[in-house]
């Protein structure tokens, strides 16, 4: 069974020079750690000012990171797994139980 969730694939050239997915692949992983280190400026900010300016930050470039996920995937080069039910049971159970227990 395939549980692939897939967009055709948009094809670029195989060549030693970067093509369109090389790079937007760079730039969402450059993006992705950008979110993340603004994540971890939101938890150390020093002001309520400080905060707002990198809470607004971080919103933008979380929507950037949206919008270039949205990219790859539409041109097939991002696909995603489709979660099978009893997987998510199990997940559901796991943190229940935690959760209980930290009750």
């Amino acid at each position: 069974m395939n549980n692939k969730i897939c967009n055709p694939k948009t094809e670029v050239p195989t060549t030693k020079d970067m093509n369109d997915l090389d790079y937007i692949t760079d730039v969402l992983e450059t993006i992705k750690n950008m979110v993340h280190n603004y994540s971890l400026a939101l938890n150390e900010a020093s002001n309520n000012t400080l905060y707002e300016e990198y809470k607004n930050i971080f919103d933008e470039t979380s929507t950037i990171q949206r919008d270039l996920f949205d990219l790859m995937f539409q041109k097939g080069w991002y696909c995603l797994e489709e979660a099978d039910n009893q997987k998510i049971t199990e997940s559901l159970n796991k943190y229940n139980n935690q959760l209980d227990q930290l009750s």
